[in-house]
């Protein structure tokens, strides 16, 4: 239970730690074994994913879950990107400017539960 920006209180959601922790295993693994593709193409199939992630996890009051798993996605794609040669290839600076170039998806609400309408399920 939690209480609303009006003060009332409601049902608030969030995701199960073990859902959490299985996305992360999940995106660690996909990440360790696709790390020889193109950047590009690696970039493109990582955000798809995450894609569908947010899609399914971003709900109403769940912001802080997902942000979480944007930020643990981010030190995951840093760290296996430097373990592609002999050498590290990235400090956190060129990390950012690598991230301006190929942009990892933020998540964002996808789904208000509690203005779900007749037939109106996505707030946009």
């Amino acid at each position: 239970m939690g209480k609303c920006k009006d003060g009332i209180k409601r049902l608030k959601r969030k995701t199960s730690n073990k859902r959490y922790h299985r996305s992360i295993m999940r995106c660690k693994s996909w990440l360790k074994y696709n790390r020889t593709l193109p950047v590009k193409e690696l970039m493109r199939k990582l955000n798809r994913k995450l894609t569908g992630t947010y899609n399914y996890y971003a709900v109403s009051d769940n912001s802080k879950s997902i942000d979480s798993l944007y930020d643990e996605v981010q030190k995951l794609v840093y760290k296996w990107l430097n373990r592609r040669s002999q050498k590290k290839s990235f400090d956190w600076e060129k990390f950012e400017i690598f991230l301006e170039k190929y942009p990892i998806v933020k998540p964002r609400i996808k789904v208000n539960l509690y203005r779900l309408g007749a037939g109106a399920s996505y707030v946009r």
